[in-house]
Parts: C-alpha cells; structure tokens; sequence
C-alpha cells in the first residue's frame, strides 16, 4: 500500500515538530503531566494524524476538511506553546516559529487542493 501522506512536505514537517514538542515537554514540572504536556503532545500528535488520514480519503473535499483539523490542532498547540512561555517552562520562542512554519504549510496545501478542484 502506497501510503501518500509520507511524500507530503507538510506531513513530514509536523512529524518533527511532534519530536520537539515531545523534547520540550520533558523538562517540563511533574505537575504538568497530566496538564499542559499532556495538552500539547496530543495537539501535536493530532495534527500530521489528520494530514495522513486527509490524504487517505477519496475526496479532495475530505481532504480539505481534514487540513482544517490539523489547522485547528496547530492553533491550540500555538495557544499551549504560548501558555508554557509565559509560565516560564518554555524559554525560546523556537517552537512558535516552527508552528508558523507548518501553519504556512498546511495553508498552501489547502490553497493547491482548492485550486486543483476549482
């Protein structure tokens, strides 16, 4: 099985950020375990899950709503990332930037799907 999600930069993009997220959480206090780590890593995990599953349906419709999950997923990791900044447990801004740059990704690929069904 030919699994198209894989070729897709913006899958491959949002599986490295899954890997920092998971990196940046681990420093993370005890107490957050079950909280804010808990809330990001599944916001990351959530969003190449649903680029893969997009890319798996028949439909560019189904796709297109699919990206619009892994959008709002980016989003509330963004607000998570946010929330870890000003609690102090995140000291950069590196992922910020990374979130932008999948938000970009995902964004052109939703335009080149709406443009191809035009």
């Amino acid at each position: 099985m030919k699994r198209n999600h894989r070729s897709l930069k913006v899958w491959q993009e949002s599986i490295s950020l899954v890997e920092h997220v998971y990196e940046a959480t681990r420093v993370f206090p005890k107490d957050e375990t079950f909280g804010l780590t808990s809330q990001m890593r599944r916001s990351a995990v959530s969003v190449p899950a649903n680029i893969a599953e997009g890319s798996a349906r028949a439909g560019t419709k189904e796709l297109l709503q699919y990206l619009y999950i892994a959008a709002a997923s980016l989003s509330e990791l963004d607000t998570h990332v946010e929330i870890a900044i000003r609690l102090g447990y995140l000291k950069d801004r590196a992922l910020v930037r990374e979130i932008d740059d999948v938000a970009g990704l995902i964004m052109g690929l939703q335009s080149a799907v709406k443009r191809r069904t035009g």
